[in-house]
């Protein structure tokens, strides 16, 4: 089995990474639909996925049986993870990521995401176990190191392309640096240079000219975007657009019915979660759509607040119309991947 983009990287590789509390299903299939190379499910913990039983929304979380999905599972374990690693591919998983990048300290508190690069040793017997559980493609996820005086992101990448992993995606950060300071995409070619496997850059890439900047100096197969789609699911098709050079032009415009588009995501998440979480969950993507858009702060307020679905789908349209004028706004702000 493949991953879900072309052997060749003729073009390359543009993923939407894995973010806890946002890029739930209907994010991912909204991105996917886009043309995204790869989407990452959030974080699923490996212990936990055994000892309770996913009920149909879980299930439905994971992506499985999407081409384009990888499910990325956290652990420190290499048992635990590995059985978790086989119920998942029996249950129709296309790639498995594991993740050692998270910078959390309730993740890395207990030995799993980015702490596992300060004990190496546990972390290659990890992707071991998991790579030799299934016949899927396995990716992982790190960071440069855990802080500056222990780089030791391409060691242990080229240790897990020696276990069989396919595919690493490298943050430009180290995890002492959470999202502080600038992605060092620089950095990343250490990587790049030690594999011979696709190597993605990840940090700080929130536009075209970023994203040209990451592979540029990274020497990357391709780029992983996070925090960057954050009101604009449609940025991975500009990307794909502008990095291919086989088109003209810069990429592709915002899409023009942004108000649409965003209640079809908001009816989206509604379906997924039902009518009364959905309402809260959702608050926090039609917040970054207004952001985009400059809505008004009272219109703003009143969608926010708002009690129903039918009251948020009667204000929106006139709350993200700011957003069919928008196309060249800078989008600078705070993101980071």
């Amino acid at each position: 089995m493949s991953l879900p983009f072309s052997d060749d990287l003729k073009r390359p590789v543009v993923a939407l990474a894995p973010m806890a509390g946002i890029t739930d299903l209907p994010m991912r299939d909204l991105v996917a639909g886009f043309g995204a190379d790869l989407v990452v499910s959030e974080m699923v913990a490996s212990g936990e996925l055994l000892c309770n039983r996913p009920g149909t929304r879980e299930k439905a979380e994971l992506g499985l049986e999407r081409a384009a999905t990888s499910v990325q599972l956290a652990g420190r374990d290499p048992q635990v993870m590995a059985e978790a690693a086989r119920q998942i591919a029996d249950q129709g998983a296309g790639v498995i990521d594991i993740n050692m990048g998270c910078p959390a300290k309730k993740v890395t508190g207990g030995l799993s995401g980015s702490a596992l690069m300060r004990v190496p040793d546990l972390a290659l017997r990890m992707i071991d176990a998991v790579a030799n559980a299934v016949d899927l493609p396995v990716t992982v996820k790190m960071r440069l190191g855990w802080d500056d005086d222990s780089l030791n992101a391409a060691d242990l990448a080229r240790g897990a392309q020696n276990a069989g992993v396919r595919m690493v995606v490298v943050h430009g950060r180290t995890r002492c640096q959470f999202y502080k300071g600038a992605a060092d995409w620089a950095a990343i070619a250490r990587v790049v240079d030690a594999l011979d496997i696709p190597v993605l850059a990840n940090g700080d890439i929130i536009d075209l000219a970023s994203a040209r900047d990451a592979l540029a100096l990274s020497g990357a197969a391709g780029i992983m975007v996070g925090r960057g789609i954050q009101g604009q699911p449609w940025l991975l098709a500009q990307l794909i657009a502008g990095l291919d050079e086989n088109r003209e032009g810069q990429g592709v415009d915002t899409p023009a019915d942004v108000p649409a588009l965003a209640a079809a995501h908001y009816e989206a998440m509604l379906d997924f979660y039902g009518p009364d979480l959905g309402l809260r969950v959702a608050r926090k993507q039609l917040g970054w759509y207004m952001d985009r858009a400059g809505t008004a702060p009272d219109l703003r307020g009143r969608i926010l607040r708002a009690r129903t679905a039918i009251e948020v789908l009667d204000l929106l349209p006139e709350a993200l119309d700011a957003s069919r004028t928008a196309n060249t706004k800078d989008q600078d702000g705070d993101l980071a991947a």
